[in-house]
């Protein structure tokens, strides 16, 4: 950050990513909770010598810069103040501005295996995230969370205590195993009976050093009878919804969720919402080698793809649901649970860092889902290859939850602006002026056609404006008629009308 980009954050005021401090009387005891908020959400930065006077910030007048850095530097390299030690040399910058300094601190986002970032050597009191009302310490809930993902344990492998072959649907276990004989006619597996079958799976687990078995995480979550995974996780939820409606009120126009007319566990819950997913995709048919036309498309693949993945990669621990919308012009995947790589690394492909790797090998064994990391790659290739919006990965980290939103054109008529080209929608919005739109009212709705799932701190960032600025925007917005949040307001997306 140079001396330019530090001004404009002052005259712009703290946000999800920024926290100013004076530093009057040496290092701010509430330096180590940013700290820990910053590592444990989005990464950010913390500034020393930042005043704020009658509800703005100035530059204050800091000069012992040095004093402070070692100061800090002493504490951040012991374990008693700082769980693990997370800045380098190079994120520690001083900025001169008049006769007085100000210390930029990064702290950089921590990886799983890090996180929780805690202080005075107590995760459950020293534990903090970031929101764009400053710091919050973390429920026990969320600091379980991490402790989990902190680890390269599968965490679908674990034993569940007195449960037995009883709790699973021999309905469903007949249907996976047809399948599987389906993709695989002369393998071994096949004459195994259903315990051994589960067993060779991961879905059944006999543990030698504590003499007990019994049903895994995975072979409950996958065959289990319905109730019997109600019993297990109390809060599972495996939601569809197809949302075809202008009308606001009308919250969907289709449904797939556990009502009691179906065993409600994942490989149903897949085979239902899959053939609904396809359903009136209408992408041109392909030809093989041979001249031969393909029924499934690579667009078809990507559907596939996407769905195993928020399947396999759900934090089954959760108190949300798993929700897919098939919605006029977009499918959004949403599961509960933090990304384990990087966005970047999302995008890239050929990493992969799966939550519940036995849940996916039950997928990859019927010829489902891709090892590697490659599943969101084939999913970015179908999308280009019919020039269609670039798939969206976003992170709700506050709520620990990651969503996968796919826009595609379709033939049907749709208010919506996301999907026509950006030069006609500008002339729209200029139309608008007489609305009396401002210029900042035209860039928020831009941002928004280009990313749905924007949130007010990134507006901010992006526009150079305050986020009460952006929400009064946002007011007006949505007063016109011009815009609309879909869903809830942590985890929905905005759409742009007409």
């Amino acid at each position: 950050m140079n001396q330019e980009e530090l001004l404009k954050h002052i005259k712009l005021g703290e946000n999800s990513d920024i926290e100013f401090k004076s530093a009057k009387g040496g290092l701010p005891k509430s330096l180590w909770e940013s700290v820990s908020a910053f590592a444990n959400t989005n990464g950010g930065y913390i500034i020393l010598g930042v005043e704020e006077n009658n509800g703005k910030f100035e530059v204050g007048s800091l000069k012992n810069s040095s004093t402070l850095i070692k100061s800090f530097w002493d504490l951040h390299n012991s374990s008693q103040k700082l769980s693990s030690p997370l800045c380098k040399e190079n994120d520690i910058n001083v900025i001169k501005i008049g006769d007085s300094e100000v210390v930029i601190i990064h702290i950089n986002q921590a990886n799983r295996t890090l996180r929780p970032v805690y202080i005075n050597a107590n995760p459950y009191a020293g534990t903090y995230k970031r929101n764009s009302d400053g710091d919050y310490r973390c429920t026990e809930i969320e600091i379980r969370q991490m402790i989990r993902d902190a680890s390269d344990e599968p965490q679908d492998f674990g034993i569940i205590e007195k449960f037995t072959m009883n709790d699973i649907d021999s309905e469903t276990l007949n249907g996976y195993r047809n399948m599987f004989r389906g993709v695989s006619n002369d393998h071994p597996y096949n004459v195994l009976d259903n315990k051994e079958f589960l067993i060779k799976l991961g879905g059944y687990k006999e543990d030698r050093k504590s003499n007990i078995e019994g049903i895994t995480l995975a072979g409950l979550l996958m065959f289990g009878k319905e109730t019997s995974i109600f019993e297990a996780f109390p809060h599972f939820h495996l939601d569809y919804q197809e949302k075809f409606s202008d009308d606001i009120d009308v919250r969907w126009t289709h449904r797939i969720t556990g009502d009691g007319r179906w065993e409600c566990n994942i490989f149903n819950f897949y085979m239902r919402v899959y053939n609904r997913l396809i359903q009136d995709v209408e992408v041109p048919f392909s030809l093989n080698s041979e001249g031969i036309r393909q029924g499934e498309t690579h667009v078809h693949e990507a559907l596939r793809e996407a769905l195993v993945n928020t399947l396999v990669h759900a934090n089954y621990q959760s108190t949300k649901s798993i929700t897919v919308i098939k919605g006029k012009d977009y499918f959004s995947f949403r599961n509960p649970g933090r990304l384990r790589i990087t966005v970047e690394q999302v995008y890239e492909g050929g990493i992969s860092d799966v939550r519940n790797p036995y849940l996916q090998r039950m997928f990859q064994l019927i010829g489902l889902g891709e090892k590697a990391g490659s599943g969101f790659v084939k999913i970015l290739r179908a999308w280009d290859e019919q020039h269609w919006m670039k798939p969206q990965v976003s992170e709700d980290i506050i709520y620990e939850l990651t969503t996968v939103k796919l826009m595609y054109k379709t033939d049907k008529p749709s208010k919506s602006l996301q999907q026509r080209p950006n030069k006609d929608l500008n002339k729209d919005l200029v139309n608008n002026l007489e609305k009396n739109l401002s210029e900042n009212q035209i860039k928020i709705i831009n941002l928004m056609i280009e990313n749905g799932n924007v949130t007010q701190s990134e507006l901010s960032k992006l526009i150079g404006i305050n986020e009460k600025n952006i929400r009064n925007n946002i007011k007006k917005l949505k007063d016109l008629g011009l815009i609309q949040r879909i869903g809830s307001p942590k985890t929905g997306y905005w759409e742009v009308r007409k």
